[in-house]
């Protein structure tokens, strides 16, 4: 697994208030997701790891680089989407992003050429002279995404991205996400406190409760098998859970007509579910084996690190 952030005993105390304590992770690349409820530490995190905020204790590095004495290397090669509402609104797109890619060392022609590269990759190219001012929610995030672009990045941090955005709006947001990542080989911090969008999009996920680590684990492993199978029949449901309860299998109906979830001891419930549909002449619209939900976990505190 190649690292994009460790941190070992990263720790940061306001007087007596410890924000952040005692935080030891090593994330891959890919996107990874960061959840944790207001006031759980992300913000003073993810200020440590820029080099804007010096730890109490512990160490932490992006990229290789230290994020206490070299703040301002991890700056170059990290781009950083706020939550919050910053745009100057009487410039257009194009001068925004040109500035920013110059305060990021580009030259004049350079930072020209990338600005129209990345707003077209946000979608933003044919409003590019339009002020920011008359811009939609929608496209505003998508300017604080291009802004987070524009200097060719190694890893970037997005906070909130689908903030403010109808669910068309997040849909998209979310896809760019996965493209910065899959297409153009970015790696991707992003919080948000919408678990089922970090479901979809992220590769491992960290959660944050009051400063504290309670969870680091692979999407894939977090999310694992939750041993039930869920079975949808066009009829006579009522029938086929009545045949596996008497042959000792855990059976429980669903929230929807036709449908029921039955635990899985072994292969041989698949193949019981199956018989029961066939000797009753009936069809087998669907035998899935359920995962977890991220909401799930989010909700039961572990004790315990989980590393991948």
């Amino acid at each position: 697994m190649v690292s994009t952030i460790r941190t070992h005993q990263l720790t940061r105390s306001f007087g007596a208030v410890t924000a952040v304590s005692q935080l030891t992770l090593d994330l891959p690349s890919g996107v990874v997701g960061l959840v944790g409820a207001n006031g759980a530490g992300k913000s003073t995190l993810i200020k440590m790891l820029l080099g804007l905020l010096p730890p109490t204790s512990g160490s932490a590095s992006i990229l290789g680089f230290d994020c206490q004495t070299q703040g301002l290397q991890i700056r170059e090669v990290v781009g950083y989407m706020p939550e919050s509402e910053c745009l100057p609104l009487d410039v257009t797109a194009t001068e925004f992003l040109v500035h920013m890619a110059r305060m990021s060392g580009l030259p004049a022609n350079v930072a020209r050429e990338r600005s129209a590269d990345t707003l077209r990759h946000v979608g933003l190219y044919e409003e590019r002279y339009r002020p920011i001012g008359g811009y939609s929610t929608g496209m505003k995030q998508r300017v604080k995404l291009a802004q987070a672009l524009v200097h060719d990045p190694k890893l970037v941090f997005l906070d909130e991205p689908t903030n403010g955005l109808d669910p068309a709006g997040r849909d998209d947001m979310l896809e760019l996400i996965a493209r910065v990542s899959g297409e153009f080989g970015i790696s991707v911090v992003v919080t948000s406190h919408l678990l089922g969008e970090l479901e979809r999009i992220s590769d491992h996920i960290v959660v944050i409760e009051g400063g504290v680590l309670s969870r680091s684990a692979s999407m894939a492993d977090a999310t694992s098998d939750a041993g039930t199978l869920l079975v949808e029949v066009t009829e006579r449901a009522d029938e086929v859970m009545r045949r596996l309860a008497e042959s000792g299998a855990a059976v429980e109906p669903g929230n929807a007509p036709g449908t029921f979830a039955v635990r899985v001891e072994d292969d041989a419930v698949a193949d019981a579910v199956v018989a029961a549909a066939a000797d009753l002449g009936i069809g087998l619209v669907r035998l899935q084996r359920r995962r977890h939900q991220l909401a799930e976990i989010f909700s039961t505190p572990s004790t315990t690190e989980e590393q991948s």
